[in-house]
């Protein structure tokens, strides 16, 4: 019974002890003595694979790529800009800027597109009016050169001292210089021009102009065709008419209104 108990207890202590042990042993070689697993490598080919996927984030180093986007995309609109206003309709441009000066309180004050058309439309009188009144100013025409707007458009009186003699139809030496200034203006702009040739209701009768309508027409003939030959306005957009003295602008019964009434008019014709 007692040889029986020890070696049971010894059994159970020998293999508890033993059990230990191969823990141990285990433990210290088991994890030793086992393999690594294999390091897996990355071909080319996959790591192409994995760079294109849409969740590869290949951080910092791209992050310039938004910007760049940026800077194309600004680019991009700002052509389109440029091409949509490269051919600029005036009538929508002065609409356009009535409109902003509403918005920005600038209502009155209108701006000039000179510089970026070589050609302007007169929708605006405004922008006529201006240079051929600044033209008034500078040279001291006021006693001379009178300016009129109505239906047709924008009309400059030119008095008959200031281009003819009496009685003639020849332009004189000063006459030139103020066509040629004028024309200056009056070349740059694509309205029809009509040049009309007026008198007083006092009658002529020579033998170069056997009435008055001879005179008004012969004046507006010659102005007409030194602006063309001389000052390079365009023969298609300019005509001629002479109304004698049946378009009075002043009263014949004085000497001041005959004078008035004596003139060539320049009529810039409205779009």
């Amino acid at each position: 019974m007692s040889h029986g108990r020890e070696t049971y207890d010894g059994d159970l202590l020998g293999g508890y002890t033993g059990v230990a042990e191969r823990g141990d042993s285990f433990d210290s070689k088991g994890k030793a003595d086992k393999p690594a697993a294999p390091k897996r490598t990355i071909k080319n080919d996959e790591l192409l694979d994995i760079e294109e996927s849409p969740f590869f984030e290949s951080g910092e180093k791209d992050r310039y790529l938004i910007t760049y986007a940026d800077l194309i995309t600004l680019l991009l609109g700002l052509f389109i800009i440029l091409y949509a206003i490269s051919k600029i309709d005036v009538n929508k441009y002065q609409k356009m800027i009535a409109a902003m000066g509403d918005v920005f309180g600038n209502k009155d004050k209108i701006v000039s597109v000179t510089n970026s058309s070589p050609k302007q439309e007169v929708s605006s009188e405004g922008f006529l009016k201006g240079e051929l009144n600044k033209l008034i100013d500078k040279y001291n025409y006021n006693n001379s050169i009178r300016l009129e707007e109505n239906a047709r458009g924008v009309t400059i009186h030119i008095l008959d001292d200031v281009l003819f003699s009496s009685g003639s139809s020849n332009l004189t030496e000063g006459s030139l210089t103020v066509l040629h200034r004028l024309a200056l203006i009056l070349k740059e702009l694509p309205n029809d021009i009509r040049v009309e040739g007026h008198t007083d209701d006092v009658p002529i009768s020579t033998s170069q102009f056997p009435s008055n309508w001879h005179l008004s027409v012969s004046r507006a003939l010659n102005t007409a065709y030194y602006l063309i030959n001389t000052e390079g306005l365009s023969p298609e957009k300019v005509s001629i008419v002479g109304y004698s003295e049946y378009k009075p602008i002043a009263s014949n019964n004085t000497p001041e209104g005959r004078a008035s009434n004596r003139r060539v008019d320049i009529v810039i014709i409205k779009k």
